[in-house]
């Protein structure tokens, strides 16, 4: 499989902590909202696979339960709202709030 993040999937991933992991996927969403708002379809759909790489790299690497079900069910709903029908009722103000918290929580940490 050909990654776009060669490094973290070479098996840096795993040794970074869930929320530095979940505030990297939030980096990738956040690029694809941008792009999103801004009419780029492409490039949305380039940020919205990268995310979409690194939660299943956190889903490989994940050895908790409840970790593994949350990303999982973020996994489903990044795809519902970029490529589904939005019936969790999504909005791009919901994504950045989810996401700031891991943000947060990694810039504290760093």
């Amino acid at each position: 499989m050909s990654y776009q993040h060669r490094n973290l999937a070479a098996g840096r991933w795993k040794e970074l902590p869930l929320f530095e992991r979940m505030a990297n996927i939030g980096g990738e969403v956040e690029r694809a909202l941008v792009w999103q708002a801004k009419n780029n379809a492409e490039y949305s759909q380039k940020a919205f696979e990268r995310a979409l790489e690194l939660i299943d790299l956190t889903l490989q690497y994940s050895q908790t339960r409840s970790h593994l079900k949350e990303v999982a069910r973020l996994r489903e709903a990044l795809v519902d709202y970029f490529c589904g029908t939005n019936e969790f009722k999504s909005t791009e103000s919901s994504w950045r709030k989810y996401f700031s918290q891991f943000t947060y929580a990694a810039r504290r940490n760093s």
